[in-house]
């Protein structure tokens, strides 16, 4: 293959846009080169996805505090059943938070974990229930509400930032997890209760 052959743009099929050729890719990746990450080609409106992905870091913060919460104030015969589920819960919200903060300053943005506003800027909240069962009631609708609220996120990114459609995807699918956990512990105490009367 020839030089001119290898920095031509490729040829365009039907409603397929061109690959760009070496000296132009080349050239685009000089300019502007403070931007890091973010291209000409990126096509989501930076600032809006910002906002949202500081939305998502203060729903995993929370959800992390809350498992860790449950984690240490649940009691009763049961608990000791839960706890590992509230315990590895927790842990991975945090990770999912690091993920995200990540992105975000990928994005040439900052995130946001000042305490103050932190509830008022999360999904979820964060309640003090009394019983092991109003605890995984709690930690049930919170993930709904995440899976709800990072679906949505994905279709309205749709194919203007791949990379972070792709990391909510693979949050969602742990929240999904989540959700059919907790959903199991629902029915397992409730079974329990039902056989102990």
């Amino acid at each position: 293959m020839s030089a001119n052959t290898a920095n031509a743009r490729m040829p365009v099929e039907l409603g397929k846009p061109a690959i760009s050729s070496v000296h132009e890719m080349r050239e685009r990746a000089r300019h502007h080169i403070e931007s890091g990450a973010v291209t000409e080609e990126y096509a989501a409106n930076r600032s809006q996805v910002v906002a949202i992905l500081n939305e998502v870091l203060a729903t995993e913060l929370i959800c992390g505090l809350r498992y860790q919460s449950h984690y240490y104030r649940s009691k009763g015969i049961n608990s000791e059943a839960v706890k590992p589920e509230f315990r590895q819960h927790a842990q991975e919200a945090q990770q999912h938070a690091a993920i995200v903060a990540t992105r975000i300053v990928q994005l040439n943005g900052a995130p946001d974990f000042n305490p103050e506003g932190l509830a008022s800027r999360s999904r979820t909240e964060f309640k003090k229930p009394e019983t092991l069962e109003e605890m995984i009631k709690e930690d049930l609708i919170a993930e709904r509400i995440a899976v709800e609220f990072y679906s949505e996120i994905i279709h309205w990114l749709g194919d203007s930032d791949l990379t972070t459609r792709k990391i909510m995807q693979d949050i969602l699918a742990v929240e999904a997890q989540h959700a059919e956990d907790m959903k199991s512990l629902l029915d397992r105490l409730i079974q329990c209760r039902c056989t102990a009367q």
